[in-house]
């Protein structure tokens, strides 16, 4: 056999495996906490017709836009190896002079209080 022929068979098998066991493994003991529905917190046997707190959204919001600040700087150590590094440091640190000043500012406004 060659090689991509190989390649294409240990592929389909361990996919098959992997299919297989995806689907028999969660039947093996469902307890109550398995079958239980989950909802963010939130009890799901209630009505559906509760007001959500803006401040739980409001900080998932800030917490979505910090994890994507360090996203944005993770391949700054590279920035070195371009032809004008001076550049890709100013725009870094732009970018976190300008988050520093929203989370100031958020946390000068009270967006950063869980509790009224």
């Amino acid at each position: 056999m060659n090689l991509i022929t190989t390649v294409i068979f240990i592929a389909t098998a361990l996919s098959a495996v992997l299919a297989i066991v995806s689907f028999w493994l969660p039947l093996i003991s469902p307890d109550q906490e398995k079958t239980s529905p989950y909802e963010c917190g939130f009890d799901p046997l209630g009505t559906a017709r509760l007001p959500f707190s803006m401040r739980f959204f409001l900080v998932a919001i800030l917490f979505l836009l910090f994890d994507l600040e360090i996203a944005l700087l993770l391949p700054l150590p590279w920035g070195d190896q371009l032809p004008l590094p001076a550049s890709t440091f100013f725009w870094a640190t732009f970018l976190l002079i300008l988050l520093t000043i929203g989370l100031i500012y958020e946390w000068l406004q009270g967006g950063l209080e869980w509790a009224e």
